[in-house]
C-alpha cells in the first residue's frame, strides 16, 4: 500500500536550517525580520538639537518626520511661528515637505534655526510704530496739562468780567498767545490711532479757549455804558454755560 507524500516547499526546506525565512510576494525568499537574534527594532524617535542663536533646544521627533513637523514642535520653545522659521541643515535651508531621514538627520543631529528676515522686519516696524504712539500720547498729555493751567486763567478772567471789572487787554492778549503756542505744539505731533484722537480733542479745547478770549476782548473794549456792558456780560455768560453743557 502506497503512502501519500507531499513535496516540501522551498520555505520548509529553508526553515530546516535553523533560520526563519519568509516568502515575499513574487516568490522571493528573505530572512524574516525580528526584534531578536541581534537585530534590533527600528528607532521610534530621535533627538534633534536645534541651535537658535545662543540657545540650544533639544526636541524629540520621529525619524520619518518632515521639517514642517519639526518646525511645529520647535515653535513653542523658540517663540517663533512656523511661518517665521527658517531651518538649515548641512548649510542648506530645508523645505517643509522634506523628510528628516531622507536628508540625513539622525539621532543627536544638529540643525540651525533662524528667524525669517521679512518676519523680523515686520516685528521691528510694529515696535517702532508702538514706540511712536507712546511718544505721541506722552506729548499730547504734556500739552493737555499746560492747557488745563491756561483754562483756569481763562475762567478767572471771565469771573472778573462778570464782576464789572475792566481787564487790561494785555492779559487777554498774552493768554491768547500762550494758547496758540500749545496749538502749534499739537500741530507738530505726528500721531495715529488713539493718540491722534487725543490730539484732536486738545486742538478743539484750545480753539474754544481762544474764541472765549476773543469774546472777552470785544466786551472789554466795548465803549457802551455800564448797563449795556452788564447785559452783554450776562448774555455771554449764558452762551458759555450752554457751550459747556
Amino acid at each position: 500500500m502506497r503512502r501519500s507524500y507531499t513535496k516540501p516547499s522551498p520555505l520548509d526546506k529553508a526553515n530546516r536550517g535553523g533560520v526563519d525565512w519568509e516568502l515575499r510576494p513574487g516568490g522571493m525568499l528573505v530572512q524574516k525580520r525580528s526584534g531578536h537574534c541581534g537585530v534590533g527594532p527600528a528607532a521610534q524617535t530621535i533627538k534633534v538639537l536645534v541651535s537658535q542663536g545662543s540657545y540650544l533646544h533639544e526636541v524629540t521627533v520621529p525619524p520619518q518626520a518632515t521639517f514642517g513637523e519639526l518646525k511645529r514642535i520647535v515653535a513653542k520653545p523658540s517663540g517663533l511661528g512656523m511661518c517665521e522659521q527658517r531651518i538649515l541643515f548641512q548649510g542648506k535651508e530645508r523645505q517643509n515637505n522634506e523628510f528628516l531621514h531622507i536628508v540625513g538627520v539622525k539621532d543627536a543631529s544638529k540643525v540651525v534655526l533662524m528667524e525669517d528676515p521679512a518676519s523680523r522686519e515686520r516685528k521691528m516696524e510694529n515696535i517702532r510704530r508702538d514706540h511712536g504712539r507712546t511718544k505721541a500720547s506722552e506729548a499730547v498729555a504734556r500739552v493737555r496739562a499746560e492747557v488745563d493751567k491756561l483754562s483756569e486763567k481763562v475762567s478767572i478772567l471771565e469771573s472778573s468780567m462778570r464782576g464789572d471789572k475792566r481787564i487790561p487787554e494785555k492779559e487777554i492778549t498774552v493768554l491768547s498767545e500762550l494758547l496758540m503756542v500749545q496749538l502749534l505744539k499739537l500741530d507738530s505731533i505726528e500721531a495715529d490711532g488713539e493718540a491722534k484722537a487725543q490730539r484732536r480733542i486738545e486742538v478743539r479745547r484750545v480753539q474754544s479757549h481762544v474764541e472765549r478770549l476773543d469774546m472777552l476782548k470785544a466786551i472789554n473794549a466795548n465803549p457802551f455804558n455800564k448797563t449795556d456792558r452788564s447785559m452783554n456780560r450776562f448774555d455771554l455768560a449764558t452762551k458759555w454755560d450752554t457751550f459747556g453743557s
